[in-house]
């Protein structure tokens, strides 16, 4: 019975089809300009991701919004000059009485003419009006604290933002990477199945072997080169995922991760210990908790009093007089007057209940936010403890592999040596061979899932900077 595929290559399948559907389909006017593929390190991935990737650049461009929220709040102590001037035309008939407050019907002023008269008059008025707020009760303070916590908030989320992504694509470049791996343990596969292939023919032809050993040897060497296939299938497709990951369009990026995985440092060295509120999830988080805190202080303050210096200038023509007459003056200025003062402004008095439901509504989702940043802490309190972990274990496997293969690679030597001898059957060759490819296969993963454990240590402490170095200088480079 042929050997069953190696089932850690389904992981690689696996990943390969996940980073496909992470990655946006290629045009085919694209594929059309397809070159050689670029070699790229895993530092170098990582930066080119903080400089090509959508995501981090919407987030620095809010940063920038919120910073121009701050520069709007402090332009609300600057004093305000309104200016107007009109020329009109219409009549003047004007009446004794009372209008309430509206913004249908013009204003007018003077005396009350003895008789009607449907006859118009030009009539002209330029003024400005300056005003200041010279005490506020901390109103703009407080919608200054707001705009200041946006602005430490969408900073957060930025690095935030900045860690996934570059978490994302590290992880792309790893999963290629273990691709790779297992290009290279399949071929080595093959060539073994090949050769064992050859062999088996030429004992069957001189009736050495049974026929069915020959049969055997052929659909193990067809089940190699399946593996193979789909292993290279994979390569691909993870090489094209990272390449759309980092933003680009033209030729697939190659994992350059021989210095890498020969770095025996990457497993001896230990980074300190994370601090927690250094992590951008917990900063996020707090920061949307200052945020909550500074939005329920402007509601408090929206029932404040302000005290208003004002000084205003104003001038008026008009072709009417006192006595009725109407002529064609009036396009320019008659009269001009000044005036400065003090005003005290009351806010609506019967809107404190619904100012104090918006104060209890604000304060519920300040506690609702705190609330978050609490369960964000043990989050990342155990992404800690749960990353520190995979790195124990990945080291602890890789110390192990190379004595797997060491105990593979002889054990499939014997069993060639016994076949050859007559003294075993193609079975045991098969198993032996199956068990040195997998063999194989694990040393090599094992060197690929020890940099997946220091970067998932390295993103649960909020911060990929000791990881770039590290993978920068890997190898002595």
């Amino acid at each position: 019975m042929i050997t069953a595929p190696l089932r850690s290559f389904r992981f690689v399948l696996s990943l390969a089809a996940a980073l496909a559907w992470l990655a946006p389909d290629a045009p085919v006017a694209a594929q059309s300009r397809s070159s050689a593929p670029r070699s790229v390190t895993l530092a170098e991935v990582m930066e080119m991701a903080r400089e090509h990737y959508p995501a981090v650049h919407a987030a620095t461009a809010r940063v920038e919004a919120s910073a121009s929220g701050v520069s709007a709040a402090r332009a609300a102590w600057l004093p305000r000059l309104d200016g107007v001037w009109q020329v009109n035309r219409g009549t003047a008939n004007n009446t004794f009485g009372q209008v309430l407050p509206q913004s249908v019907m013009p204003s007018m002023s003077g005396p009350v003419l003895g008789s009607t008269s449907n006859g118009s008059v030009w009539g002209t008025a330029a003024g400005a009006l300056l005003s200041w707020d010279a005490f506020d009760f901390g109103v703009r303070h407080a919608a200054l604290q707001q705009a200041e916590r946006t602005v430490d908030l969408r900073q957060s989320e930025q690095s935030l933002t900045l860690l996934s992504v570059q978490a994302s694509v590290a992880s792309a470049f790893l999963g290629a990477a273990a691709a790779e791996q297992a290009v290279t343990a399949s071929e080595a596969d093959l060539q073994r199945r090949e050769v064992l292939a050859r062999t088996t023919h030429v004992l069957v032809d001189n009736q050495l072997r049974p026929g069915a050993d020959a049969s055997r040897a052929d659909a193990e060497r067809a089940a190699a080169e399946i593996r193979l296939i789909q292993a290279r299938q994979a390569l691909t497709v993870a090489r094209i995922g990272l390449t759309r990951l980092l933003g680009g369009s033209g030729a697939p990026v190659t994992p350059d991760t021989a210095a890498l995985l020969d770095d025996a440092r990457a497993s001896q060295v230990d980074a300190p210990p994370g601090d927690l509120p250094l992590h951008p999830a917990v900063a996020a988080r707090r920061a949307s908790v200052s945020l909550a805190r500074a939005s329920e202080e402007v509601q408090r303050s929206a029932d404040r009093p302000r005290i208003l210096l004002q000084s205003a200038l104003f001038g008026r023509g008009s072709g009417a007089n006192p006595d009725g007459r109407l002529d064609g003056t009036g396009l320019w200025f008659e009269r001009a007057n000044w005036v400065t003062g003090i005003q005290f402004v009351v806010p609506n008095l019967f809107d404190r209940p619904a100012l104090h439901a918006r104060v209890a509504g604000s304060a519920a989702l300040r506690r609702a936010e705190e609330a978050r940043a609490a369960e964000t802490a043990l989050a990342v309190t155990a992404e800690q403890q749960t990353a520190q972990a995979m790195v124990d274990t990945a080291r602890a496997v890789a110390a192990q592999t190379p004595v797997q293969l060491a105990a593979a690679q002889q054990g499939e030597a014997q069993a060639r040596a016994r076949y050859d001898a007559g003294l075993a059957a193609i079975t045991e060759v098969a198993e032996a061979q199956a068990l040195l490819a997998r063999a194989e296969y694990d040393d090599r993963l094992a060197r690929v899932e020890v940099w997946r454990a220091l970067l998932a240590r390295a993103a649960a402490q909020g911060d990929l900077a000791p990881f770039i170095e590290r993978a920068r200088t890997a190898g002595g480079r």
